[in-house]
């Protein structure tokens, strides 16, 4: 529908759509007076995860199915929602801050000529004009802008906006437009395995748990995958931790990893350079601990030990075992 308010569906791969898509219908929802419409571009999709679309508020789904678009690959995902988009002329379209989405707006608003709001905490309406808040200067400021022209394209960050609350019953009304899949330029996959933690995952987690250098080696990150699996908490690492090979790119939380936004951060070992605070500075709790009283991660944190890593994590892991046993 023309001038709707579109949020672009992230998926777990597997047919349903993740917990950031309720976030982001939300505020589409609020910020268009009540509708929003969700865009899900998939292979393929399950019966179940249209319910959830619909029991979370998207008043029309615009599926696009087709097997020639897994694995996701941006030169072929940008132009078929570019079509769509021409097609339907809406107003904004609202995605999540994940590795996917990322790329997919930013080359969405590439080829449709508008600007791209990347990473935001804060969305408004000033008349009728969308603005948006994000951060810049590594986190150490806030920054409001807005769009020369239609249609709004910008990214959300996970755990910082509400989401919607879901209303069962709820049909979904799905739209099946006829749209040209181009084949990929490149092959850069030829197998992907999915592999599982049993922990959440990172950008959806509410709790989180990461270390960095102090950590001393890979061997060591099981403490805190213990402290994790105990609180339900996922588990990041900072760059150094990451470009030490101690742990997969993934896990990285900053600025050229993943941002996040959880209720709860504990960081073990973490000195807290700008680039780590940048992912993880809009966190509602941060807890630090680090043997050196002046890293920098203290000025951030609203609670501080200055300890061994070593000694901390076991002690917290037990405290927090007594606590939940009650």
């Amino acid at each position: 529908m023309a001038n709707a308010f579109w949020c672009v569906v992230e998926d777990d791969r597997k047919g349903y759509p993740k917990k950031v898509t309720a976030e982001v219908l939300a505020e589409a929802r609020r910020l268009s007076g009540g509708t929003a419409e969700a865009v899900w571009l998939t292979d393929s999709a399950q019966p179940e995860g249209l319910m959830r679309l619909a029991e979370w508020g998207a008043t029309k789904i615009w599926l696009v199915e087709h097997a020639g678009l897994a694995p996701y690959r941006g030169e072929v995902w940008a132009p078929v929602l570019a079509t769509l988009v021409a097609a339907q002329a809406p107003k904004a379209i609202l995605g999540a801050v994940t590795s996917r989405q990322r790329e997919l707006l930013a080359r969405l608003a590439a080829r449709l000529g508008v600007g791209f709001a990347a990473d935001t905490v804060a969305l408004a309406m000033d008349g009728d004009t969308l603005v948006a808040t994000r951060p810049v200067y590594a986190g150490k400021l806030l920054s409001k802008v807005t769009w020369a022209k239609p249609p709004w394209v910008a990214t959300l960050r996970p755990n910082v906006f509400k989401p919607a609350e879901p209303v069962a019953g709820r049909e979904p009304v799905v739209e099946r437009p006829a749209v040209t899949v181009p084949d990929a330029m490149l092959k850069l996959v030829e197998r992907r395995e999915e592999v599982s933690t049993g922990l959440p995952e990172l950008s959806e987690a509410e709790l989180v748990v990461s270390g960095g250098r102090g950590m001393k080696g890979p061997e060591h990150f099981v403490i805190l995958e213990h402290l994790a699996s105990v609180i339900g908490a996922a588990v990041g690492a900072s760059r150094a931790a990451v470009d030490a090979g101690w742990r997969p790119h993934r896990f990285q939380i900053g600025q050229t990893g993943r941002t996040i936004s959880p209720k709860l951060y504990l960081g073990f070992g973490i000195s807290g350079a700008i680039q780590h605070l940048a992912g993880m500075r809009t966190s509602k709790i941060i807890v630090a601990v680090n043997k050196d009283p002046e890293a920098p991660i203290f000025k951030v944190a609203d609670y501080g030990i200055v300890g061994d890593l070593f000694e901390v994590v076991p002690a917290l892991t037990e405290e927090f075992k007594k606590l939940l046993a009650k």
